[in-house]
């Protein structure tokens, strides 16, 4: 039996489906390597569940209503204790696995491919490994910039040079709250989630 230390592997679902959830419910808890610890149907549930107690593996799905994969990799980077994530979608986008890397993901699995082939990554990531497709790392940081509108990459310039919400406005002749509507774009094409990050991450683009 694949555990770790001997022990099951804790594990903790989050996923907006209900038939999903049920269905890695089944699966997880006739698996005799894993321990079920919780179920959760948004981002914000599953954080409860991070908050609550340690657990070894998440199963995230990437978008839900409210907080999505990209939130909960991006709310567990500064966390020594953080789970591993296994992104868990049914997205055939080729970006979200690279995405997830860039964003501390350990792991990437497609509802296309058979349960076992995810239970299995699960078990491997808890003992340390990464699972993803072939990614190309040479596009892990660059490649999010190039999703950006030619105004998006204008208005970021802008940013950097510490410019305010008024003084972006004035600056290109728009509203201030067509200013914030751009800037939660940036920042969710970014995977980011401040303007601090977003100043930062243009800057190393730059270096």
């Amino acid at each position: 039996m694949a555990t770790v230390n001997g022990t099951p592997i804790s594990v903790v679902v989050a996923d907006k489906s209900p038939l999903v959830r049920a269905g890695l419910q089944g699966l997880l808890n006739e698996d005799e390597r894993f321990e079920l610890l919780g179920v959760a149907e948004n981002g914000e549930e599953f954080m409860t569940f991070v908050e609550r107690q340690p657990f070894q593996v998440g199963i995230v799905g990437w978008v839900m209503g409210g907080m999505g994969g990209r939130g909960v990799l991006d709310q567990l980077r500064d966390r020594p204790d953080a789970p591993r994530i296994v992104i868990y979608t049914g997205d055939p986008s080729a970006d979200i696995p690279r995405q997830a890397m860039r964003l501390g993901g350990a792991g990437f699995c497609s509802k296309s491919e058979p349960p076992s082939q995810l239970l299995d990554s699960v078990a491997r990531v808890a003992t340390g490994q990464m699972i993803f497709p072939f990614v190309d790392v040479r596009e892990l940081h660059s490649y999010p910039m190039s999703e950006l509108t030619p105004r998006e990459r204008e208005l970021l310039a802008a940013l950097s040079e510490g410019r305010s919400n008024a003084q972006l406005a004035a600056r290109f002749e728009i509203s201030i709250q067509t200013v914030k509507f751009h800037l939660k774009n940036v920042y969710e094409k970014l995977g980011i989630g401040n303007r601090a990050q977003a100043v930062a991450l243009y800057v190393s683009e730059k270096e």
